[in-house]
C-alpha cells in the first residue's frame, strides 16, 4: 500500500510469523537496509553475519526475503559534528519474494 509521499511499509516477520517493527521505503531494498542497520555490527564486513531478513509489504500478501550483515567502519573525514566516530554501515542482498497463503 503506498502512502501519500510514495513510501511504502514493511513489517519485519520473525520466523513463529510475528511482526516486530515496521520500516518504510520506496524499495523494498531501503527498507531492508534500514532493518540490517539494526543488526549487531561485526569489526568488518568481511566479519559480518548474514541474516535472513523478511519484510512484508504492508496491505499485501508478498514478503520480501533478504540476507542482510552489519559492520562497524569508521566515519568519513567530512563527515558532521554530531556523526559519532564510529558508524554502522549495512548491506542486502535480495534472495527472493513469497506470497502469504492466509
Amino acid at each position: 500500500m503506498v502512502r501519500e509521499d510514495g513510501k511504502r511499509n514493511f513489517a519485519l516477520r520473525e520466523d513463529d510469523g510475528s511482526e516486530s517493527s515496521v520500516y518504510s521505503g520506496n524499495t523494498p531494498r531501503q527498507a531492508a537496509l534500514k532493518a540490517a542497520r539494526r543488526l549487531d555490527p561485526a569489526n568488518s564486513e568481511s566479519a559480518a553475519d548474514k541474516t535472513e531478513l523478511k519484510l512484508r509489504e504492508k496491505g499485501t500478501d508478498k514478503v520480501h526475503i533478504y540476507e542482510g550483515w552489519a559492520w562497524e567502519e569508521t566515519a568519513p573525514d567530512n563527515s558532521p559534528d554530531w556523526m559519532p566516530e564510529e558508524i554502522t554501515e549495512a548491506n542486502v542482498s535480495k534472495q527472493g519474494i513469497k506470497h502469504l497463503e492466509e
